[in-house]
C-alpha cells in the first residue's frame, strides 16, 4: 500500500478522533466566549487633548506614577494603537506603568474622507506638536519623553530632527529607517508602485487593502498556518479568547490618509530619503544628524516587516554621542505581546530612561 507519510491506521485514526473531539469541544466554548473587546484596550485612560479626531490618552495606573517626566507613545498610522495594552497580561503600557512611568498615548483615530488631504507635517508639527506642548504645560517640563513605534518612530525621528528641543529622550521600537535592505519585502514592492495613480483613484487607502499586503508577505503562515493551529486551542477558553482578540486588532485597522500615504511611500519607500538626505516636511529639510537627544532603539531579531538591518541603520545616522541599541527574541508583534517582552521591554526602557533622568 502506498503510504508516503509513513502513517499507520491505528495513528490516522487517533487523528481523526481528537480532530472530532476539538470540533466538539470548540462547538461548546465559542458560544460561551463573551465578544474580544479590545477597543479602548485594558488600562483605564482619560482623554487629556484633542484635536479634531486625533486624541492624547492619559493611562491611569494602579499607583500615582512616580517619573516626573512624561512618556509620550506615538504610533503607526496603519494599525490601532491599543496592541500597547492589548490585554492585562500583556500590556506594554502596564509594564511601563507598574515602573512609575507617566505613560501618554496619542490615538490617530479612524481617518474620513474630510482627512484626504492631511500631510505628514500635520502630523508632525500639528498633532505631534500639539500634544507635545500639551505635555510641557501640564507637567511644567521643558519636553517630553517619547517612545515612537513602526511608521510612529519614523514620525518620531523626524519631529526630533526638526524640533530637537521639544524632545528629551527618544526611543524608538521597531522603526523602519533604510527601506531599502535586501531583506525588506515590503519595500522592495513598495518602490514600483505608482502611487500618484493609486491615491489619485483611491483617494484615502483603504484599510482592507493594507491588511491584504501584509498578510501575503507570509501568506501560508497568515492565511493558512494560523487558522489550522486554531483547532488545537478550541478547548481551550482562555486561549481562544486571547486568539480572537488578536484577530480583532488585526482587522480593526484605519483608512490611511491620501497624501500622507502618497508622500510617505514616495519619500520614505522609493527615495529612501532618511538615509539618502533630501526629505523635506512641509518645506523644513529633515536632517537625522540633528538627533541630539539620547536615542534608544530597540529592534526584532525576527521581524518580517522592520528587518533588523532596516531598524540598526540608524546608529550611524543620528548626531547624539548617547545611542543605544536592544535586540529583541522575537516579531515585530512579539514585542508588545509574548511573555518575554512582558518581562524585559518595559523594564529596559525604564531603566534606560532613569538612567537619563535628572
Amino acid at each position: 500500500m502506498f503510504n508516503p507519510l509513513n502513517i499507520s491506521a491505528e495513528e490516522l485514526l487517533r487523528e481523526s478522533r481528537k480532530l472530532e473531539e476539538k470540533l466538539a469541544a470548540g462547538l461548546k466554548t465559542l458560544p460561551q466566549l463573551a465578544e474580544a473587546t479590545v477597543h479602548y484596550g485594558a488600562t483605564r485612560k482619560e482623554e487629556v487633548w484633542r484635536d479634531g479626531k486625533v486624541v492624547l490618552y492619559r493611562f491611569v495606573g494602579e499607583k500615582k506614577p512616580t517619573r516626573k517626566t512624561p512618556l509620550l507613545i506615538v504610533y503607526a498610522l496603519v494599525n490601532r494603537p491599543y496592541m500597547v495594552d492589548l490585554q492585562a497580561d500583556r500590556s506594554l503600557v502596564r509594564g511601563l506603568l507598574e515602573r512609575g512611568q507617566d505613560v501618554y498615548l496619542l490615538d490617530w483615530g479612524y481617518p474620513d474622507r474630510s482627512d484626504r488631504f492631511l500631510e505628514i507635517g500635520d502630523y508632525l508639527h500639528r498633532f505631534i506638536d500639539g500634544a507635545v506642548e500639551h505635555l510641557k504645560s501640564a507637567h511644567g517640563v521643558d519636553a517630553p519623553n517619547i517612545l515612537g513605534i513602526c511608521q510612529g518612530g519614523a514620525f518620531s525621528l523626524c519631529y526630533a530632527a526638526l524640533r530637537p528641543w521639544q524632545v528629551r529622550n527618544l526611543i524608538t521600537m521597531v522603526t523602519p529607517v533604510d527601506f531599502h535592505t535586501p531583506d525588506n519585502m515590503l519595500g522592495n514592492w513598495c518602490r514600483e508602485l505608482d502611487v500618484d495613480l493609486f491615491v489619485d483613484t483611491l483617494g484615502n487607502v483603504p484599510a482592507e487593502l493594507m491588511n491584504a499586503s501584509y498578510l501575503m508577505l507570509k501568506p501560508f503562515r497568515l492565511n493558512l498556518q494560523k487558522y489550522v493551529g486554531l483547532i488545537d486551542i478550541l478547548d481551550d477558553g482562555q486561549a481562544l479568547q486571547d486568539f480572537l482578540r488578536m484577530e480583532k486588532w488585526i482587522f480593526d485597522s484605519p483608512n490611511l490618509a491620501g497624501e500622507a500615504f502618497r508622500q510617505f511611500i514616495k519619500d520614505f519607500y522609493q527615495k529612501n530619503a532618511l538615509v539618502k538626505g533630501g526629505l523635506k516636511i512641509d518645506g523644513e529639510a529633515v536632517d537625522l544628524g540633528l538627533v541630539s537627544m539620547p536615542v534608544l532603539n530597540i529592534y526584532a531579531e525576527q521581524d518580517h516587516l522592520v528587518p533588523p538591518a532596516a531598524s540598526k541603520a540608524l546608529k550611524d545616522l543620528v548626531g547624539t554621542r548617547d545611542y543605544t541599541e536592544l535586540s529583541f527574541r522575537g516579531g515585530h508583534i512579539g514585542i508588545y505581546v509574548s511573555s518575554r517582552a512582558q518581562r524585559e521591554v518595559p523594564a529596559a526602557i525604564d531603566q534606560w530612561l532613569a538612567q537619563r533622568s535628572r
